[in-house]
């Protein structure tokens, strides 16, 4: 291949080429030593905390300013801030508006409302009085049952000893009643009543429709000592029909009235040994069936008995007679 060779413009005529000129030669100077500058020593830097720094580490070894960091100043923050949101009246009450809209929608729900009342372990007369002493407008929501005060109201019935209330899945609402049972029939100047075992009153007499015969006590404070009552009733079973009842004397005493109207007087304390005592007596002598009133046992060391007027006039005859008897054999 050929060389390329650069061309030339032409040069117009009357014009002439610039040609450069060359710059003369400059001398060559030796290199200078340069020397390194000198180095100084910086001062030793001291390890030791400023006074600031110090004062702050001591404080965070206090455990008490630890606390106050971590725990005193965040609660007093969320107080401030709670302060001064619920410092608003109208913004507490739009609060409260919708918590009880919220309350409403939920004890609204019919999941929670009771539609059924079922009364158990009592008779038909005490259901109809537990059902009248709630008094409740069915339907209703569960939270608007105070279930203490309802069991209150029932347990307040006279025949009623206790009762236990219980809301059931499906709108059920249970009241469980344990009835009292009459044990005595009770004589007071308002007519005859029904006490158990314990001296409440149950009932009156003519609302209650006895199932078995029951014991009989008359006098005032025979309603507080039931059990003493209770027992004398079963000791005095050999007497069978001839019982006719207890009468407490004084608040203190019994008395042991038979059907024909006579009378066992028995003391204060161990009225039950003497009864026993009055029974074996009956066994060994036929006494209660004598011209016998009264037979007083009060004393437990002498034993008394009143007689009958006919009784009495009777002894009175034979006295006579053994006075004349005596007399005619003197003077004879």
């Amino acid at each position: 291949m050929r060389p390329l060779i650069a061309r030339r413009e032409p040069i117009p005529p009357g014009q002439c080429r610039d040609v450069p000129t060359q710059a003369p030669p400059r001398a060559i100077e030796p290199p200078v030593a340069r020397t390194a500058p000198a180095l100084v020593p910086e001062a030793p830097r001291d390890p030791a905390p400023s006074i600031w720094s110090y004062r702050v580490q001591r404080l965070w070894l206090t455990p008490l300013f630890r606390k106050l960091l971590r725990v005193g100043v965040p609660a007093f923050v969320l107080c401030f801030g709670a302060l001064a949101y619920f410092g608003d009246a109208e913004r507490r009450a739009a609060i409260w508006d919708a918590g009880q809209e919220i309350r409403r929608e939920i004890e609204s729900r019919p999941e929670f409302r009771v539609a059924v009342v079922g009364v158990e372990g009592a008779s038909d007369r005490v259901i109809a009085e537990v059902r009248a002493a709630m008094g409740l407008q069915l339907p209703m929501s569960s939270f608007d049952l105070d279930l203490a005060a309802l069991r209150d109201r029932v347990e307040a019935l006279p025949s009623v000893a206790s009762a236990e209330l219980r809301i059931q899945s499906g709108g059920y609402l249970a009241v469980r009643v344990v009835e009292r049972v009459p044990a005595l029939i009770w004589q007071t100047r308002d007519g005859l009543s029904l006490i158990d075992a314990e001296g409440h009153f149950v009932a009156s007499l003519d609302d209650h429709v006895l199932d078995r015969p029951l014991p009989a006590v008359a006098g005032d404070g025979a309603d507080l000592v039931v059990g003493e009552a209770l027992a004398l009733h079963a000791a005095a079973a050999p007497l069978g029909d001839r019982l006719r009842g207890l009468v407490r004397v004084g608040e203190r005493r019994w008395d042991v009235v038979l059907t024909d109207g006579r009378r066992i007087l028995l003391p204060a304390q161990g009225a039950v040994q003497a009864l026993d005592r009055a029974l074996a007596l009956q066994d060994a002598s036929q006494i209660l069936d004598r011209d016998v009133l009264r037979i007083d046992l009060r004393n437990p060391d002498r034993l008394t008995v009143q007689l009958t007027r006919p009784a009495l006039e009777e002894m009175h005859r034979l006295r006579e007679l053994e006075r004349e008897t005596l007399t005619g054999e003197q003077n004879g």
